[in-house]
């Protein structure tokens, strides 16, 4: 589903990525753990086409898109849910939803911009209220309401930058549930950045580890200790 060979990236001078290497095969779910700083959300940002790569290659669905537009992207089936949210907090929950809608696959909306009706079996929460403001959710309510933008498309991969920061631990559980909701039913492949391990576990197929741009470790959470992989995590 998504390949990434010897990607480096950088901020000017600085070099953020150095030769990242990771893939991840349809309906399989991915963490990528590290400490704050290390290139994590910088590395999402070039999967997506937010961000160039100065070297290496992207490949998405046996699709070369090193080069590809963030909107083309998306368009091939790629979903985003960036740090901090991303919603549009002046426009309802409706309006939020619908915009979505606008990244869908070519052909896959025949309705325009129309709500697939499983993204409110995912959310029933945002079905109780679609006319209140985006700005005026809980934390929690506002994450869903990412993740449900992000659905609106019908994605392939849905990749996921630290979704439990700030949330009470009812709402992380929720989402717990929805991702492997997402994966299992809808066989959508998740990539997913998180500082929260005991989260990540619980969801993932396979982790990698990053490290000052690089990656350094990688495996099964089946056969890993997360014990193990603290000390590449803590301050």
């Amino acid at each position: 589903m998504l390949e990434l060979e010897g990607i480096c990236a950088a901020y000017g001078k600085s070099r953020v990525l150095e030769n990242v290497h990771l893939s991840i095969a349809p309906a399989e779910s991915v963490t990528l753990l590290g400490r704050n700083g290390v290139g994590k959300t910088t590395l999402l940002r070039t999967i997506v086409g937010l961000h160039p790569v100065s070297q290496g290659t992207v490949r998405f669905a046996g699709e070369e898109v090193t080069h590809s537009a963030a909107y083309q992207r998306a368009r091939k089936g790629i979903g985003y849910v960036p740090q901090g949210r991303g919603i549009f907090p002046h426009l309802t929950v409706e309006e939020n939803l619908r915009l979505g809608s606008a990244s869908a696959r070519k052909g896959e909306h025949n309705g325009g911009d129309a709500i697939p009706a499983h993204i409110f079996e995912l959310f029933p929460l945002l079905r109780r209220v679609p006319n209140r403001k985006g700005g005026v959710l809980s934390g929690g309510e506002q994450q869903q309401l990412a993740i449900a933008r992000a659905m609106v498309a019908q994605p392939k991969l849905l990749i996921l930058d630290e979704p439990t920061e700030g949330i009470q631990p009812s709402i992380v559980q929720q989402i717990e549930e929805i991702l492997r909701e997402i994966r299992t039913r809808l066989k959508v492949a998740i990539l997913l950045v998180e500082q929260y391990l005991d989260f990540a576990w619980s969801i993932a197929d396979r982790f990698y580890v990053m490290r000052r741009g690089r990656i350094v470790e990688n495996g099964s959470p089946r056969d890993s200790d997360p014990a193990s992989i603290h000390h590449l995590l803590s301050v």
